[in-house]
């Protein structure tokens, strides 16, 4: 089994282009935050490049800017390839099936703030109840 479920802040605007037969396809990286802090306090980030096809491809470079989170679940894809230097690299991307667009729609992302999101939701009141009448 391979799939990978990733949340985290666009580093930089997606790139949109095209395969030369007409297939839409759209790479950006990710930043994921670690779960603990290193010896200076610090949370550190772990970098991931995403590449998503077809449609979500064009949802992606329409709507996804930097700083926007998003979720991302796909699977790792490894290829190596030979720099200009004539050196072997080797490289790991997330092949996204599904990109869940986190980032609310009027947020500013550049903040890092989330609090917009609470702030949309209505207020409901809820009416208490006499719970002597039910039957657990």
């Amino acid at each position: 089994m391979n799939k990978v479920i990733l949340v985290g802040n666009l580093t930089r605007d997606p790139e949109l282009s095209e395969t030369p037969s007409g297939i839409a396809v759209c790479r950006f990286s990710i930043a994921v935050s670690r779960d603990y802090a290193n010896n200076e306090g610090n949370r550190e980030a772990d970098f991931f490049n995403i590449t998503v096809w077809r449609g979500r491809a064009e949802n992606c470079g329409k709507y996804l800017k930097k700083g926007n989170k998003v979720a991302v679940v796909g699977s790792l894809q490894t290829r190596s390839y030979e720099d200009k230097d004539g050196i072997k690299r080797n490289v790991t991307d997330i092949i996204a099936s599904e990109v869940e667009f986190l980032t609310p729609k009027n947020s500013q992302a550049d903040d890092g703030d989330t609090a917009t999101v609470s702030a949309q939701r209505p207020k409901i009141e809820l009416e208490p109840i006499d719970d002597n009448g039910l039957p657990f």
